[in-house]
């Protein structure tokens, strides 16, 4: 049985944004995100609205006492809601992660990847890179997770600069989300490391 984290130990600020778990509130940056073609360029399908709206079921739930899921990122300076960031089972054979496996006092048996999606508006401006650090700093900080993996389409050269940015070792070409991709890698003790040599 996995102890609850306290809610107010999921909100997690940078020095410019703020991250707090997804909400029923946030349907509409789901819809804005998901429905964008610009968005899902590199990531998958464009939903329609109606899809992106059932999509919130998915994005609500969390696994390991709340510690991973969706984090709806929020612009400090003027509360505008800019993107996503997530802590989530990585799927291999199929296009969507298996939700199922996000639940209350359990950790996936599935990898788990750290991620972001960005509103057009909020791109080149270095809040992925600030996201995905902060993430990672959770996921080694709070959880007992002994590696975090990410990926990208193998075409997304930005988010690699990102991953790389974070320190995610690039592990070459591998399978996720039925697709090849570029995958990524860190484990505790590599972030324990780096963290000890700044």
């Amino acid at each position: 049985m996995i102890a609850p984290i306290e809610p107010e130990a999921l909100v997690l600020d940078t020095p410019r944004l703020s991250l707090r778990p997804w909400a029923d509130e946030d349907e509409d940056l789901c819809v804005a995100l998901l429905c964008d073609p610009q968005v899902m360029r590199f990531v998958g399908e464009t939903l329609t609205e109606a899809q992106a709206r059932a999509h919130m079921a998915n994005a609500r739930r969390r696994g390991a006492g709340g510690r991973l899921g969706i984090w709806c990122v929020q612009d400090r300076a003027t509360g505008e809601k800019i993107g996503d960031g997530v802590l989530t089972p990585i799927p291999i054979e199929t296009e969507e992660p298996d939700w199922a496996q996000l639940v209350p006092d359990t950790y996936p048996e599935a990898a788990i990847e750290v991620g972001y999606l960005l509103k057009p508006g909020a791109w080149g401006q270095g809040f992925a890179t600030e996201i995905c650090a902060r993430l990672l700093r959770f996921a080694f900080e709070q959880t007992a997770l002994a590696q975090v993996v990410a990926c990208t389409d193998p075409d997304n050269s930005a988010s690699q600069h990102v991953l790389r940015k974070c320190r995610l070792r690039d592990c070459g070409p591998a399978r996720a989300y039925a697709s090849d991709v570029a995958w990524f890698e860190m484990t505790r003790a590599e972030w324990q490391a780096q963290a000890s040599n700044q």
